[in-house]
């Protein structure tokens, strides 16, 4: 049986390559919006967080998501993000 290849992603604030199943996909859409991608196949350009409150913090805190996504994260996304989690 063939062994099939786990996709890896590096987490934007810790700097770790882990599974994509690990991750959550924040996308910036063409249109300019910011977006959750749960599905992780939205068009636009993306940034893995990696599934923990303490990264959601220090991205926002850090505004490391508007550095990479080149654009203003509003803060509801990160509110959606702490409820994924819980």
């Amino acid at each position: 049986m063939k062994i099939r290849k786990i996709p890896m992603r590096m987490c934007v604030v810790t700097r770790e390559k882990l599974p994509k199943s690990e991750l959550i996909r924040v996308v910036k859409t063409p249109e300019g919006k910011v977006i959750i991608d749960e599905s992780g196949k939205a068009n636009g350009r993306g940034a893995y967080l990696k599934k923990d409150k303490e990264v959601f913090l220090k991205a926002r805190k850090h505004k490391i998501l508007d550095r990479q996504l080149e654009a203003i994260v509003p803060l509801e996304i990160f509110d959606e993000l702490n409820n994924l989690i819980d």
